[in-house]
C-alpha cells in the first residue's frame, strides 16, 4: 500500500515536472527558431536596404543622363528653329550660331548642318572636316531611322560611334522643316549634334572616384538579339543587378548596377551578430524556464484579477488617447443652478488657468453675442425635448486675444439625485474653418484665373489666326476655312477664289521703307473689305498676297468685273510722308466646277492663274482654264522627268568645236548640256532649263556636264586630236557653292585646259566684288574664266574688267548682221579693240556662213564658233570630225574664196 502511494506521488511529481518542462522546452525551441528566423529576416532586410540604396544612386545617374541628353537636344532645337527661319543660312552664320551653343555647358562636341541630308557645315570647323560634304545615310549608317526622321519629323538618336579623337560619341539628328513659297511645310534637311560620351558619363556622375556602385549600360543588338555593351562590364548583368531604362527618343538603354564588390560585400550582417542573437535566445530560454517555475503558481492566483485590471486600463487608455488626440474637452452644466464644470482640456482650449472658477457668464464674456444667443437657443430646445444639440461658435481667448472656432455637442440627462444636467464636449475647429475659407478663396481665384485664361486663349487664338498689320485672317485661318468648306453642303452655290498679288510693292518697300509698305497693305485691306460682299471671306496669306473666297450662284456674279474693281481700288494712290505711293495688282481667279474638287485645289488653281496674269504683263485678271491646267500638268511632268533623269544620268554633254580665226585649227570645244529624254529623245536647254532652275537642280546638271567633259578631254588627249581645252557653262547658283571648290581640289587639272563660261548677266555691278572673290578661288586651280553672251547683259565694262576674264564671247545676235550692216561691224571691232587693250581673247558665236568667218577674222577676232564650221555633236562624233577636219582644213579657206 505504501509503495502504491509512493508511486502515485512520484507520478504526480513527474506530471508536475512535465507541466513545467514541456512548456519551457517548447518555448526554447520557439526562441531558437525565432533566432534563426530573425537572422534570415535581418539578411533579407540588409539585402533590401542595399538594393534600395543602389536603386537610389542608379536613379540619380539615370536622371542626370536623361537630363543632360534632353538639355543637349533643347540646345540643338534652338538652332533648328533659327535654320527653319533662315533656310539659306551660310557657313559664317551657322558657325556664329553654333558658337553660341558652345557657350553653354553641354556635352556637344560637334554640330553638323545637313541640307537635303548632305552635311554642309560642321562646327568647330578645325577638327570636323570629315563630317562635311557627306551624305548622312553613309556617315551614320542608320537608313531606317533617318527615313523616320524625314517622313515623320522625329528626333533620332544613334550611336555610340567612334569619334576622330579616339573616344565614343552619341549622335542626335533633328529634322529641319521650313515653309516653302506655297505656305506648306517642306523638309530642308537635318541638324546633327555629336555628344562626347565620356564627358556625358562624367557629367552624369558615372566617373566619380568614390562611386559605391558598379554600373553597366547596354542596348539591344538588332542583329544578334543579345544586349550590346555601351559602358561597363557585361558580367554585372549576371549578378541580379538593379535595372532601369533610359529613354532616348527612338531607342532605349538599360542601365544596371550592383554594389561595388557585389551583394555579399554590401551585406554588413556578420557572424558576430548571429552569435549575439543566439546568445540572447539562449538567455531568454533560460529566463523563460526560470520565470515559468516561479510564476506558475502566482499566475494562477492573480489571473482573473489581472484580466479585469487590463480591461479597465485599456478602456481608460483608449478614452484618454481619443480625447487627447482629438483635443476634445468635456463640460457639464447643472441646469437648475447654472453651475458648470470643465475638465483640464476645456481650460487649455479657452486659455484659462485650471483653478479659475467658471460659469455661464464667464463663457458669454468670451463669445460674441450673436454666437452666444444661437448656442443658448439650441441648448434650451435640447433641454425642452430632453435631447441633444450641436452648434459652432467663436471664442476670443482673454490671454492672447486669439479668436478660435469651437464646435460643441451636448445632450441632456438626469443625474443620480434627479437633477437635470447637460453633458457635452467642445473641440477646436479653427483649422477646418480657415481651410474652408481658403478653399472658397482659392475657388474664387481659380474661377477668376480661368476667366482670364479663357480671355487670353481667345486673344491668342485670334492673334494666331489673324494678321496683326491689317486685321485680316491669315493663311492658317484660310486653310481652316477651306477645310470647312469641303464638308459644307451648299446646293447650287459655286465656290470661287480670287488670289491677288501686289505689283511694284517691293520697290516701295526698298525706296520708301517698310512704313510706306505697311500703309499700302492697310489701304489694300480696307479697299478689299469695301469692295466685296459681307459674306465673302478676305485673307492676307503672305507679304503682299491676298485671297478672296466667294460663294455665289453660277452666272450671278461677274467675278471678272469684281477683279477689275479690286485692281482699280488697289491702284488708288496712298499719301505717306507727303509722297504719293501707288501699286498695281494681278489677280488669278478659279472656281470649283467639279463637286469632287477640294477647296484647297481651287486655291492652287487660282495661284496658277495669278502666275499667268503676272507672266502676261501684270495689273490684269486671269481665269484658270483647261489650257493652264494642261500647262501646269506639263510643267509637273517635266519636273518629275528631270528629277528622274538626274538619277538615271540622262543629261549628257554635246560639244561644239571652236576654231582659230586665222588657221581654222580646232583650238577648243564648248560643252553644251542636252537632255536625253526617255520618250522625246534629245532636247536642248530651252526645253528644260527654266524648270530646272525652279527645281534648284541646275548646279547638279552643271556638275554632271563638267565631269563628262573632263573625262572626254582625257580621251581626246590620248587620241592625239590636238584638243587641249574645253569650256563649260556654269550657273550663278553653282558659282557660289563651296562644294565646287572642294570638287576642283580633288581634280588634277592642267592649267589652261578648262574654262568656265559665265553669263554676262551674272556680273552686275553690285555683285562684282562677290563674283570676283569666287572667281579668284576658281582661278587658283588653273581654270580660266570666259564671259558668255557678251553684249546682251547689263554689266558695265568696268565691272567686267574687274573680273579679269580670259575671253569674251560675242553674242550671236551681234554677229549675225555684220555681213550687211557696217555699223554692226564697227561695234564688233570696238569690242575686239577693248579686249585687245586688256589682253582678253575674243570668241565670236553664231558664225553661220564662211563670209561671217572672213569678216570676223579680218576684224581681229581670235576664235570662231558656229554652224558654218561645226554643229554641236556627241563626244564620239567629235573624234571623227576632228580627224576629218585636220585633213580638210587647208582647203577650207580656198573654197570660201
Amino acid at each position: 500500500m505504501l509503495g502504491k502511494t509512493r508511486d502515485v506521488v512520484n507520478v504526480s511529481a513527474w506530471r508536475a515536472r512535465l507541466q513545467i518542462i514541456i512548456p519551457s522546452v517548447l518555448v526554447c525551441i520557439v526562441v531558437v527558431l525565432s533566432a534563426f528566423y530573425a537572422d534570415l529576416q535581418q539578411q533579407r532586410l540588409s539585402l533590401h536596404e542595399s538594393r534600395h540604396e543602389v536603386q537610389q544612386r542608379l536613379g540619380l545617374i539615370r536622371t542626370k543622363i536623361e537630363a543632360n541628353i534632353n538639355a543637349n537636344t533643347k540646345l540643338l532645337q534652338g538652332l533648328v528653329a533659327v535654320i527653319g527661319t533662315e533656310p539659306q543660312i551660310d557657313k559664317e552664320r551657322f558657325e556664329a550660331l553654333s558658337e553660341s551653343i558652345f557657350q553653354f555647358h553641354s556635352q556637344i562636341r560637334t554640330v553638323v548642318a545637313a541640307p537635303n541630308l548632305v552635311s554642309a557645315y560642321a562646327y568647330p570647323p578645325e577638327r570636323n572636316s570629315p563630317f562635311t560634304d557627306r551624305p548622312i545615310l553613309q556617315v551614320w549608317d542608320r537608313d531606317a531611322l533617318l527615313r523616320d526622321m524625314v517622313e515623320k519629323g522625329k528626333v533620332v538618336i544613334t550611336g555610340p560611334t567612334h569619334l576622330n579623337n579616339g573616344t565614343q560619341g552619341l549622335v542626335i539628328s533633328i529634322p529641319v522643316r521650313i515653309w516653302n513659297d506655297s505656305g506648306q511645310m517642306q523638309f530642308w534637311g537635318a541638324l546633327l549634334g555629336i555628344l562626347d560620351l565620356p564627358r556625358l558619363y562624367d557629367d552624369s556622375g558615372l566617373l566619380a572616384n568614390e562611386l559605391p556602385i558598379e554600373v553597366v549600360i547596354t542596348t539591344d543588338n538588332t542583329t544578334t538579339g543579345e544586349p550590346a555593351v555601351i559602358y561597363g562590364d557585361i558580367n554585372i548583368r549576371k549578378l541580379d543587378p538593379v535595372r532601369m531604362n533610359i529613354d532616348l527618343a527612338n531607342r532605349k538603354w538599360t542601365i544596371s548596377a550592383i554594389p561595388r564588390g557585389g551583394w555579399d560585400a554590401a551585406n554588413d550582417w556578420s557572424d558576430l551578430n548571429r552569435i549575439a542573437i543566439f546568445a540572447v535566445a539562449a538567455l531568454i530560454s533560460g529566463i523563460v524556464v526560470w520565470v515559468g517555475l516561479l510564476m506558475n503558481e502566482r499566475q494562477r492566483n492573480f489571473q482573473a484579477l489581472h484580466e479585469r485590471e487590463e480591461d479597465l486600463r485599456a478602456m481608460s487608455h483608449r478614452l484618454g488617447v481619443a480625447l487627447e488626440s482629438s483635443r476634445i474637452g468635456v463640460w457639464e452644466l447643472d441646469v437648475a443652478t447654472g453651475a458648470m464644470h470643465w475638465d483640464e482640456r476645456i481650460y487649455q482650449l479657452y486659455g484659462l488657468p485650471a483653478d479659475m472658477p467658471v460659469s455661464m457668464e464667464q463663457w458669454r464674456s468670451m463669445v460674441p453675442d450673436e454666437d452666444a444667443r444661437e448656442i443658448e437657443r439650441t441648448m434650451r430646445e435640447a433641454i425642452d425635448r430632453k435631447g441633444s444639440y450641436t452648434g459652432q461658435f467663436r471664442v476670443r481667448r482673454p490671454g492672447d486675444g486669439k479668436v478660435l472656432h469651437m464646435r460643441t455637442v451636448g445632450t441632456s440627462y438626469c443625474g443620480g439625485d434627479g437633477t437635470l444636467k447637460m453633458l457635452g464636449v467642445n473641440w477646436d475647429v479653427t483649422e477646418d474653418v480657415i481651410l474652408q475659407d481658403n478653399l472658397r478663396a482659392a475657388h474664387k481665384q481659380t474661377e477668376e484665373q480661368n476667366a482670364a485664361l479663357e480671355s487670353a486663349r481667345k486673344r491668342m487664338e485670334h492673334n494666331a489666326l489673324h494678321d496683326a498689320l491689317t486685321g485680316l485672317p491669315n493663311r492658317r485661318y484660310l486653310d481652316q476655312r477651306l477645310a470647312t468648306l469641303d464638308v459644307l453642303d451648299r446646293p447650287g452655290q459655286q465656290l470661287t477664289v480670287l488670289h491677288m498679288d501686289l505689283d511694284r510693292f517691293k520697290e516701295i518697300n526698298d525706296t520708301m521703307g517698310h512704313g510706306a509698305g505697311d500703309a499700302i497693305l492697310r489701304n489694300v485691306a480696307s479697299a478689299l473689305r469695301a469692295n466685296v460682299r459681307d459674306e465673302d471671306f478676305v485673307a492676307r496669306i503672305g507679304g503682299d498676297e491676298f485671297v478672296i473666297v466667294c460663294f455665289g450662284y453660277p452666272g450671278q456674279d461677274d467675278f471678272g468685273s469684281l477683279g477689275q474693281r479690286l485692281i482699280a481700288a488697289v491702284n488708288t494712290p496712298v499719301l505717306y510722308n507727303d509722297h504719293e505711293c501707288r501699286v498695281g495688282a494681278s489677280i488669278g481667279i478659279a472656281a470649283k466646277t467639279e463637286a469632287q474638287l477640294a477647296a484647297e485645289q481651287v486655291l492652287v488653281n487660282a495661284d496658277i492663274a495669278l502666275y499667268e496674269a503676272k507672266r502676261r504683263g501684270r495689273n490684269r485678271v486671269e481665269f484658270f482654264n483647261d489650257h493652264l491646267r494642261a500647262r501646269t500638268i506639263n510643267i509637273k511632268q517635266t519636273a518629275d522627268a528631270i528629277l528622274r533623269s538626274l538619277g538615271d544620268n540622262d543629261f549628257v554633254a554635246f560639244y561644239q568645236p571652236q576654231f582659230d580665226a586665222r588657221t581654222l585649227e580646232i583650238n577648243g570645244v564648248e560643252a553644251l548640256a542636252r537632255w536625253n529624254h526617255p520618250q522625246q529623245g534629245l532636247l536642248p536647254p530651252s526645253a528644260f532649263l527654266e524648270i530646272a532652275e525652279s527645281l534648284n537642280v541646275v548646279a547638279q546638271i552643271d556638275a554632271s556636264i563638267l565631269d563628262q567633259s573632263l573625262l572626254q578631254l582625257t580621251r581626246w588627249r590620248a587620241a592625239d586630236l590636238g584638243i587641249e581645252h574645253v569650256s563649260v557653262n556654269i550657273s550663278a547658283q553653282r558659282l557660289f557653292e563651296d562644294r565646287l571648290v572642294s570638287h576642283l581640289e580633288s581634280l588634277s587639272l592642267k592649267p589652261g585646259s578648262l574654262s568656265f563660261e559665265l553669263l554676262e548677266s551674272i556680273s552686275f555691278d553690285d555683285k562684282a566684288d562677290a563674283v570676283a572673290e569666287s572667281l579668284a578661288r576658281i582661278r587658283a586651280h588653273g581654270i580660266a574664266i570666259e564671259i558668255d553672251d557678251f553684249g546682251t547683259g547689263y554689266a558695265s565694262i568696268l565691272s567686267l574688267i574687274k573680273l579679269s576674264p580670259s575671253r569674251l564671247k560675242i553674242d550671236r545676235q551681234l554677229v549675225a548682221p555684220i555681213v550687211d550692216n557696217p555699223a554692226q561691224r564697227r561695234l564688233i571691232s570696238s569690242i575686239i579693240d577693248i579686249g585687245r587693250s586688256f589682253g582678253v581673247g575674243i570668241v565670236a558665236e553664231g558664225v553661220e556662213t564662211m563670209e561671217h568667218a572672213a569678216i570676223l577674222r579680218d576684224l581681229g577676232c581670235h576664235t570662231l564658233q558656229g554652224f558654218a564650221l561645226a554643229r554641236p555633236m556627241s563626244a564620239h562624233a567629235l573624234m571623227d570630225f576632228a580627224r576629218k577636219h585636220a585633213a580638210e582644213r587647208e582647203t577650207l579657206w580656198q573654197r570660201t574664196a
